[in-house]
C-alpha cells in the first residue's frame, strides 16, 4: 500500500509531470529495492508508463496536465510536432485534432499510449521551420505555420496538386484554411523550405501565396 507521505516526497523530488526512468530511479535511490517500488507505483497508477522509460504522474498526484507536445518530442526522435496538430494549434484549420502528429527523420511510427495517440511521419530534414514553444514552464519543439503546412501537403500522397488552382482548392476546401491565414505565410521562407524538403508541392505553395498576395 502506497503511503501518501511517500508520494509527497516523490513529488518533491520530481517537479515535472513528465519524467524518464533515470529521474525516477534517482528519486527512489534511498529505497533498498527501487525497481520493486516502481512496480508498485505503476500498479497503483500513482505513475503511468507512457512508453518504456517514459512516465507521467497519475491523476491523483498530478499538479498540472501533462504536456502531450513535450511527450511527443520524447517518445520518438529526432522529431518535432507538425502536420495537422500544429496547424490546429496555430489556428489555421478549424477541426480539433486528437492525434498528436510529428515529423521525424526516422521511420514512420504510431504509438497508442494511455495519454493519447502519437503519429510520426517521415521527412528528409528537421533543420528548418521549427520553433521552441514555452508554456507553463514547459518547453517543446513545434513547427511554425509554414513548416506545418509544407509538411502536410508533402505528406498527403493522395493529392497530386499540380497547379495553383488545385492547390488552392485543396487548402480552402479540403483543409478549410481561410485565405487570410494563407496571406500571412512567408512565401520566401516557403521557397527555401521547399528546396530543403525537396518538395514540389511546397514550392508550388510559395508561388500560390505570392499570387494570392498580388490579387489581394
Amino acid at each position: 500500500m502506497l503511503k501518501y507521505q511517500h508520494m509527497l516526497e516523490l513529488r518533491d523530488k520530481i517537479k515535472a509531470e513528465e519524467f524518464d526512468y533515470q529521474t525516477l530511479m534517482d528519486a527512489l535511490s534511498h529505497y533498498a529495492e527501487p525497481r520493486k517500488r516502481v512496480t508498485a507505483l505503476l500498479r497503483s497508477e500513482a505513475i503511468i508508463r507512457v512508453k518504456k522509460g517514459l512516465y507521467v504522474f497519475g491523476s491523483a498526484y498530478r499538479r498540472r496536465p501533462c504536456c502531450r507536445e513535450l511527450l511527443a518530442n520524447l517518445i520518438y526522435g529526432p522529431s518535432f510536432v507538425s502536420l495537422e496538430y500544429a496547424l490546429a494549434r496555430h489556428g489555421m484549420i478549424p477541426e480539433r485534432v486528437d492525434a498528436l502528429t510529428s515529423v521525424t527523420t526516422g521511420r514512420p511510427h504510431r504509438f497508442e499510449t494511455p495519454v493519447g495517440l502519437f503519429v510520426y511521419r517521415p521527412t528528409p530534414d528537421l533543420s528548418m521551420g521549427m520553433r521552441r514553444v514555452e508554456e507553463g514552464g514547459v518547453s517543446f519543439l513545434m513547427a511554425g505555420p509554414e513548416r506545418a503546412l509544407a509538411d502536410k501537403i508533402r505528406d498527403d500522397r493522395g493529392s497530386a496538386l499540380r497547379t495553383q488552382q488545385e492547390l488552392e482548392a485543396y487548402l480552402v476546401e479540403n483543409l478549410r484554411i481561410e485565405k487570410e491565414h494563407l496571406l500571412q505565410l512567408d512565401d520566401n521562407f516557403l521557397s527555401e523550405l521547399a528546396g530543403t524538403l525537396k518538395s514540389r508541392k511546397a514550392a508550388l505553395l510559395a508561388v500560390l501565396i505570392r499570387s494570392l498576395r498580388r490579387a489581394a
